[in-house]
């Protein structure tokens, strides 16, 4: 894009935030140049000092507040000016809910080409804290690390906590406002351990050391935890000391409001597999079951180290709720459930439905799916394992029929083949689950030049404080439109 004007480094400008990025920074314009600004947020009005240019945007220091956003707040976390975490830390809640709207709606016409977007309002959590089912705490050390002779000699006190803002270096946090109470507990007992019995922290300079992470996964509503270390190596020293340290702190903790009493059910060891795709993990159960069991509406799910599962359990159940009202069904329809998981959406509307057909390409997670059927008296569901667009064209070779397809897609969508395949099925509805705008737009674009038209889009905050978002959208196959 050409300007008449652009800008020059050191220059003073007056801008209004229209929007923040991913990293929290505000996003103003100078003649429709775009400025990230950090420090400012959504809707203030500020001064700002160009820094550094690029051909299609520009990066700012906030020099002054000239106009406070009716949405910015102070104090909701002491760790938000290093953690990065949170995203949205500096707007209140009502903020954080307009403006994932606005990205919504945004992208949905900029990416998509979409000018007339029937959506809904987005749908709140009654508690926007200590939400999240599972966290991923990284383990450091607070001290200088040294190379002697090839042995990584640790100075310093074992650190866990999340990633500070830009960087690879850990921030110590002793709570998280979004985590469950669960995750300080953990974190403090791995702490007291490490430094009790010299356990080493990896890093990645050397490639040397023990503890990589902990993963804390915690059933709000059965109130069983799993702890999870990934380690390099393929064993922890006095384990038994850790398992019953955890056991423990987890027993001596309060119940929460609703009753529920937390216990350590499952204690995992993950390290990486040689020879193997990178990252894929070798899961040993240290103590207790393999799994852990929650509960969303009617429902059981048992899940495994490995297994996706909705990290917010309030608002899955309500996001599933409107899966089902999308896709309004009459009792007659056979669905096929595309990125299936563990089988949680498919499971969820299945006793509504004929039939459901869940593929999805990770063993552990159709394993999971199976079993969840048959916890949940569930005979009208079955899990394939294998490539999305090649088990479409299976069913279709094999001459199986969908009424309605749900897709719920990592955050990078879906490919451009798959959705060709599911075109190419006759779907009459698909339901698509997304936690990525950006490309949810993208693929509603090319379902629309397929011959689909979008109805519906509700939007749901799963990630409160975070830049993330949840949409459901639904589409109709225009020759079959509903009125």
């Amino acid at each position: 894009m050409d300007y008449d004007f652009r800008p020059e480094k050191g220059q003073n400008f007056e801008i209004e935030i229209e929007d923040m990025s991913g990293e929290g920074a505000g996003i103003g314009r100078v003649n429709g140049l775009t400025v990230f600004v950090n420090g400012a947020v959504y809707k203030d009005v500020v001064s700002c000092e160009i820094t550094k240019l690029k051909k299609n945007y520009c990066f700012a220091k906030l020099i002054d507040i000239i106009k406070e956003s009716p949405f910015r707040r102070e104090g909701y976390c002491i760790y938000s000016d290093r953690c990065g975490g949170c995203h949205y830390h500096a707007l209140n809640y009502e903020g954080q809910l307009e403006l994932k709207e606005k990205q919504v709606r945004d992208k949905l016409g900029r990416i998509g080409g979409f000018t007339c977007i029937p959506m809904e309002e987005i749908v709140a959590m009654e508690n926007p804290l200590r939400y999240r089912n599972k966290a991923t705490c990284m383990i450091s050390t607070g001290g200088i690390i040294t190379k002697k002779g090839g042995i990584i000699e640790n100075v310093g006190e074992p650190v866990v906590g999340f990633f500070k803002q830009k960087s690879h270096n850990v921030c110590d946090c002793s709570d998280c406002a979004i985590q469950a109470d669960t995750v300080s507990v953990v974190a403090d007992v791995l702490r007291k351990f490490m430094a009790n019995d010299n356990i080493t922290a990896y890093d990645n300079r050397w490639e040397k050391g023990l503890m990589k992470k902990v993963i804390v996964r915690t059933a709000f509503n059965t109130g069983e935890v799993m702890v999870i270390f990934q380690v390099n190596g393929k064993g922890i020293p006095n384990h038994l000391k850790l398992i019953s340290m955890l056991d423990d702190a987890i027993f001596n903790m309060p119940p929460t409001d609703t009753g529920v009493q937390y216990s350590l059910e499952s204690v995992i060891l993950a390290y990486e597999i040689k020879n193997a795709k990178r990252g894929e993990l070798q899961f040993v159960t240290l103590a207790g079951k393999g799994t852990i069991r929650e509960e969303l509406g009617n429902m059981q799910y048992e899940i495994s180290p490995g297994a996706f599962f909705q990290v917010n359990s309030i608002q899955t159940v309500k996001l599933y709720d409107k899966v089902l009202e999308f896709i309004n069904p009459s009792g007659a329809e056979d669905v096929w459930d595309v990125y299936c998981g563990v089988g949680t959406i498919g499971l969820y509307i299945a006793k509504n439905v004929r039939s459901v057909i869940g593929i999805e390409s990770i063993k552990d997670a159709i394993i999971d799916a199976n079993r969840n059927a048959v916890i949940n008296g569930i005979v009208n569901a079955v899990y394939r394992c294998g490539d999305a667009e090649a088990e479409i064209k299976k069913l279709l070779y094999e001459g199986k029929s969908c009424d309605v397809a749900i897709l719920d897609p990592p955050r990078s969508g879906c490919s451009p083949n798959l959705l060709k395949a599911l075109a190419d099925s006759n779907v009459v509805k698909i339901v698509y689950v997304s936690c990525d705008p950006a490309t949810l737009a993208r693929d509603l674009k090319q379902l629309s030049e397929m011959g689909y038209s979008l109805k519906k889009i509700a939007c749901f905050d799963q990630f409160a404080n975070s830049k993330h978002v949840e949409s459901i959208a639904v589409l109709i196959k225009s020759e079959m439109d509903e009125n």
